[in-house]
């Protein structure tokens, strides 16, 4: 069976010998482009495949980030891996935020992408043991323990729709009330919800969450 991939990279160039490339494996069938992370949110959703393969910078500076955000919740054994002409600690931590298993660095060999793409596909990506390097360096930025970080870091990709927009509130400093006339969602139903989001981190207060991921820079994700 063929590793069905989505291609997203604005390039037009690029992103046509990628395609070429990728199809010409054996293992690999492209089944969708897309030139921007907007139609790459749309492809995951139109179409079955197992790994997706985005350009970091498309119509916007974070728009492969932004799309990985919105397509791991939908799509969470869809494998997102990122192109990116950075490999830097930051993009680790962006990646692990959002669902992406790996990321490649672009001009590098095709067949370490291929590799890349193929061990994604089998659960173990290439990035593994930098990834948990990079966290444990910011463990030690943040003072707190590892098992926390690595499971603050992996519980923002599980969160809803509705939740994501509930901390997207949090960050603006409202509180329950004014997030429940802002939604017209009935207050005791925003204080669940709340709630639930303070039991997916393990944290006693939402303040808590709020800090974090300001600590981390990842409001842009609550855009």
């Amino acid at each position: 069976m063929s590793i069905r991939i989505i291609v997203a990279e604005d390039v037009d160039v690029l992103r046509e010998e990628l395609v070429f490339r990728l199809n010409d494996q054996p293992d690999m069938e492209v089944v969708g482009e897309a030139s921007t992370g907007a139609q790459a949110v749309l492809l995951a959703r139109e179409r079955e495949a197992d790994v997706a393969l985005l350009d970091i910078e498309m119509e916007s500076i974070r728009a492969g980030i932004e799309a990985a955000a919105r397509i791991h919740p939908e799509k969470p054994d869809m494998k997102i891996i990122y192109l990116t002409a950075h490999d830097s600690d930051d993009m680790i931590l962006t990646a692990m935020a959002t669902g992406a298993v790996d990321y490649f660095v672009k001009g590098n060999e095709d067949e370490t992408l291929f590799s890349h793409i193929r061990m994604a596909y089998r659960g173990t990506p290439m990035m593994s043991g930098r990834a948990q390097g990079v966290v444990l360096r910011e463990y030690s930025r943040l003072r707190r323990n590892e098992a926390s970080l690595l499971y603050f870091v992996n519980t923002l990709s599980l969160l809803t729709p509705t939740e994501r927009e509930l901390i997207r509130y949090l960050l603006l400093g409202m509180n329950a009330r004014q997030i429940s006339e802002a939604r017209v969602v009935e207050l005791d139903t925003v204080k669940s919800q709340i709630h639930n989001i303070r039991n997916k981190f393990g944290c006693g207060r939402t303040k808590e969450i709020v800090n974090q991921i300001r600590a981390l820079g990842l409001e842009y994700l609550f855009r």
